[in-house]
């Protein structure tokens, strides 16, 4: 019995300590080239996770391209309700029918970024990062609205 009370609480630790390395990490400022370092570079977002009710490729609607994967970082994974920890990255790839990478669209929540738009800070890449767009970008934040109750988050499902 003990044996096994000293592996939950190993376990229990490990788990904590993920989760407090991931808030505690260094992130970028909300600025696209850096947030480009960083998702490509530092933690290459392809490494990531999928959301657990919306893994892999899934039909999408525009304006982006017909099909979609979303990449989530350990902050927006670990988010079990709304609103998300501050330093979650949503990142979608925009796919054409021929699973062909057509653009790379980004939701960073920064703390005090922008208050009246859950302090998203969106941006719009190439395929190889040239920036077609980012900031407080009205499109986004217009589409994305009718979820402000779940932070934004259109595809997600979050427990309650």
């Amino acid at each position: 019995m003990l044996k096994k009370v000293s592996v939950g609480c190993f376990i229990g630790v490990m788990l904590l300590n993920n989760v407090l390395f991931a808030q505690g990490e260094e992130m970028p400022k909300p600025e696209a080239e850096s947030v480009w370092q960083y998702i490509t570079q530092e933690k290459p977002f392809t490494d990531w996770s999928f959301w657990p009710d919306h893994q892999g490729t899934n039909p999408s609607n525009a304006p982006h391209a017909p099909k979609h994967k979303i990449y989530v970082n350990t902050q927006a994974l670990h988010s079990k309700q709304p609103p998300l920890q501050d330093g979650s990255m949503v990142v979608k790839y925009n796919l054409s029918p021929a699973d062909e990478v057509k653009a790379i669209t980004l939701m960073y929540k920064v703390k005090g970024y922008n208050p009246d738009a859950g302090d998203w800070f969106w941006v719009q890449y190439s395929p190889t990062g040239e920036v077609y767009e980012a900031g407080k970008l009205e499109k986004c934040i217009g589409c994305h609205a009718a979820k402000s109750a779940s932070d934004y988050i259109l595809v997600h499902k979050f427990n309650n």
